[in-house]
């Protein structure tokens, strides 16, 4: 009984892996093909800024800084830590007598990280 079924699942084995072949070629091709027309101008090189992008460290970098003084608010309020808060304060004050280009700039840079939009921030001002 067994013996009857074997051809059976040898040829959709076989099937299955010429498939799986056929599939690699097209993918193969279509990487070629993105590739010429991305040289040639008719595709703009964004896929490949997102994927060298998504492979960088900046992005976990930007969220320590900015993730910095919420976590040391948070550790001062629970561990009753008086210095840590004055120590915020300061740094806040500090901040906030920056220039305004550089506080933008900072804005800015973060904005364009995480894509968010920096221009209701300015608003305030």
């Amino acid at each position: 009984m067994w013996l009857s079924l074997l051809p059976t699942v040898l040829k959709t084995g076989s099937a299955i892996f010429a498939n799986k072949q056929k599939a690699k070629i097209l993918m193969s091709d279509a990487a070629l093909l993105h590739a010429q027309k991305m040289a040639s101008g008719e595709v703009e090189y964004q896929a490949q800024v997102r994927q060298s992008n998504d492979k960088g460290w900046k992005d976990e970098f930007v969220l320590l800084l900015v993730s910095a003084p919420v976590i040391l608010l948070i550790w001062s309020v629970f561990s009753d830590d008086p210095n840590i808060q004055a120590k915020l304060d300061i740094f806040f004050d500090k901040f906030s007598n920056l220039p305004f280009w550089y506080q933008s700039l900072f804005i800015g840079v973060v904005a364009s990280i995480y894509g968010l939009k920096g221009a209701d921030i300015f608003k305030k001002k």
